[in-house]
């Protein structure tokens, strides 16, 4: 590889860093209400029922049920938030992969401008992954029963 394709290599990659960066920024501020809801307000309620469990009178089979049922609804959000955003994630690799193929098509047809064209088509892709993003977002606060403020 002579230095001018390196240096390419190297400006490609990291302009693809920026905006793989510029996804996780959107991804976490976008996903943080979510996240909280997990994170605090179904975690909260799990340890006030699995501390309800916890009763003299109870075998331990008992005990150990009531804890699992108890954890249910904290594990079935994150299940499902991970489920949703691994689609999100998925959807958007298949995207970059797609730029990538256009890529190296454009560097063995020895076409001119081939890094401008790539980082058109990253940006294209970022930008309709966090379009898609919100309503991803949109579902998930649906299906957890999330209202604006965040709580049930």
């Amino acid at each position: 590889m002579d230095h001018i394709a390196a240096a390419e290599e190297r400006i490609v990659t990291e302009r693809l860093r920026q905006k793989l960066n510029e996804v996780n920024t959107a991804a976490q501020t976008q996903l943080s209400g979510v996240q909280d809801h997990v994170n605090f307000t179904l975690q909260q309620a799990y340890f006030k029922c699995a501390y309800e469990c916890f009763d003299r009178r109870r075998k331990y089979d008992e005990i150990s049920n009531c804890v699992e049922h108890c954890s249910s609804p904290p594990l079935r959000a994150q299940n499902l938030v991970e489920g949703e955003m691994a689609k999100f994630q998925e959807r958007l690799n298949r995207s970059l992969m797609v730029c990538q193929d256009r890529y190296e098509a454009s560097k063995l047809q020895n076409k001119g401008g081939a890094i401008n064209e790539m980082e058109s088509c990253v940006d294209q892709s970022v930008q309709e992954s966090i379009k898609t993003l919100h309503h991803v977002v949109v579902q998930l606060k649906a299906s957890l029963s999330i209202n604006e403020t965040g709580s049930i």
